[in-house]
Parts: C-alpha cells; structure tokens; sequence
C-alpha cells in the first residue's frame, strides 16, 4: 500500500517545467528546422553520389525487378507504379520528373 508524500504535487507551469513561449517565435524556429533538414534530406543531391532519395529509389526498383539495358522495353509507368507501390508513397509525379531529369 502506498503511503501519501509529505511534499505536494506541483500546482504552477514552472513547478512542471513549462515555460510560457510565444507562438510566433515557436513556429518561426520550428518551420525554419524542418524546412533545412527537407532541404539536406531531401531536396540536395548527397554528396557522395550526386542522386536525391528518388532517384536511388528507382534506380534500386529497376536493379531489382531486372529492367537492365539489356532486356526488353519496359513503360515508365510500369517502373512508376513499382517505385511508388514498394518505396515512394509521395505520388508519381515527383516520380515522372526525377526519371527524365
């Protein structure tokens, strides 16, 4: 059985350790943060071989499903809907782009 604490729960926002900050200063460095590490991320080609997310993930689906340039013609929208369905779940137009770029 427990036994009631000689010491209060704490009843202020400092005895909780929550300080009052300004909504508009929260948001600026929040959105600032997360927009730098979309940009590093994702948006950046990496430095140590040139391609964005996308591309190494369609370059990864065609390796895997066999499409070589050795083998028959394959659709776009084939390589597309296999990239999208296994590892890009953002739509297929960024898909599209980064195929012809």
């Amino acid at each position: 059985m427990t036994t009631p604490s000689d010491t209060p729960p704490p009843e202020t926002p400092e005895e909780l350790g929550v300080s009052p900050v300004s909504i508009e200063e929260e948001m600026r460095g929040s959105y600032l943060d997360y927009a730098m590490s979309v940009i590093v991320s994702r948006a950046l080609p990496d430095v140590r071989d040139g391609l964005k997310p996308v591309h190494r993930r369609i370059l990864y689906s065609m390796k895997e499903n066999g499409y070589e340039y050795n083998k028959p013609f394959r659709k776009s929208a084939r390589i597309v809907g296999d990239v999208m369905g296994k590892y890009h779940p953002h739509g297929d137009q960024s898909i599209y782009d980064a195929m012809v770029r």
